[in-house]
């Protein structure tokens, strides 16, 4: 395969559960983990929930001001709830999007005894907006189940037993609901990242456009919207769990220009207690069971990743400095001595 690409692949769920088309669909699925880290998922089941859910969302953010702010994110310790436009940054620029954080419904409550970073796992908070709670309860429920579909087939499309990747799963996935208003040419929607909240996201995009991916030319890659598809890709603990061979892909969204966009992430949960040496071990573990070849292998020795970062103690400190980094207003209130560590420390 070339070391790159400049096109997304699209890969059929319909094609990997039918046994007459699972060893053709399992071979394109490899592709593009190897390739590109980016697929779009097409049959996917969810056509239904994500159409009721996009046409929710011009409502729910055309709420007063004064409602979508009594459920801020600055009021959890876990970054869930509201963000306003212009109060998250992307590689340290501002995001001139506006979103509802969710996540997964049932956490144990955070106390004293839990480590500091499970207050990551925490209740959501909803707006006053008619069966928003149930909607995006829903969403979780349907697309944890999808996801964890899709995870077996990622096993079995690297040679590896279907259940294999089960025990990295987290307790808590996360749903974004994303507005993008119209701006300038060549605004940051949101800035160059790879997708750190656990094993692989789940994207719904409208039909505006502006999703792009880096290929490992340099190149930025167009993601146009495909009617029913989900554009999924790898995130940085799964490229962390494979040792690097699997990479987690940068990628971007450019402010729309002529019409607001908007878009649904799920984020598939990993492990927060996970620590270094477990990842490691593990990790040495699948990748000797990966058919990759040995150039690949050398190469994804050093994962650039804060999650294999010696500075944190496990996934869960690693994603809690993520989300102070991205969230400072709310990384101050809750986490004020790790805020200051974390703004002056330097990833190694």
């Amino acid at each position: 395969m070339a070391d790159t690409f400049s096109s997304i692949p699209i890969v059929d769920l319909h094609r990997l559960q039918a046994p007459l088309t699972k060893l053709e669909a399992l071979e394109q699925l490899r592709e593009a983990i190897f390739k590109v880290g980016f697929l779009y998922l097409t049959n996917h089941g969810l056509e239904a929930l994500v159409k009721r859910a996009h046409e929710k969302l011009p409502e729910l953010f055309a709420l007063p001001t004064e409602v979508k702010e009594r459920c801020n994110m600055i009021n959890s310790p876990a970054f869930v709830g509201y963000t306003r436009l212009g109060a998250e940054t992307t590689a340290y620029n501002t995001d001139l999007r506006e979103q509802f954080d969710f996540g997964t419904p049932g956490m144990k409550p955070w106390t004293e005894n839990d480590p500091f970073w499970q207050r990551l796992e925490g209740e959501s908070q909803y707006p006053d907006y008619p069966g928003a709670k149930e909607l995006v309860e829903e969403y979780i429920t349907e697309s944890a189940k999808l996801s964890e579909e899709f995870m077996c087939y990622v096993s079995e499309c690297l040679s590896l037993p279907p259940t294999t990747f089960g025990s990295f799963k987290g307790k808590m996935d996360r749903l974004k609901f994303i507005k993008y208003p119209q701006a300038a040419p060549g605004s940051q929607g949101v800035g160059p990242h790879k997708d750190s909240t656990g094993l692989f996201t789940f994207l719904s995009q409208d039909d505006t456009g502006g999703l792009q991916v880096l290929n490992k030319t340099g190149e930025w890659i167009d993601a146009p919207p495909i009617q029913g598809s989900l554009v999924v890709n790898i995130q940085q603990g799964f490229e962390a769990i494979t040792g690097g061979i699997c990479t987690a892909t940068t990628h971007r969204v450019i402010a729309p220009t002529t019409k607001t966009r908007y878009s649904i992430p799920f984020f598939l949960g990993v492990r927060m207690d996970l620590t270094l040496d477990q990842l490691r071990e593990s990790a040495a573990h699948i990748v000797k069971r990966i058919p990759a070849s040995d150039d690949r292998k050398k190469r994804a020795v050093d994962v650039p990743s804060e999650f294999l970062s010696p500075l944190y103690s496990c996934f869960g400190e690693a994603y809690l400095r993520n989300r102070i980094i991205s969230h400072p207003d709310v990384g101050q209130k809750w986490y004020p001595d790790l805020y200051e560590r974390y703004t002056k420390e330097t990833l190694t």
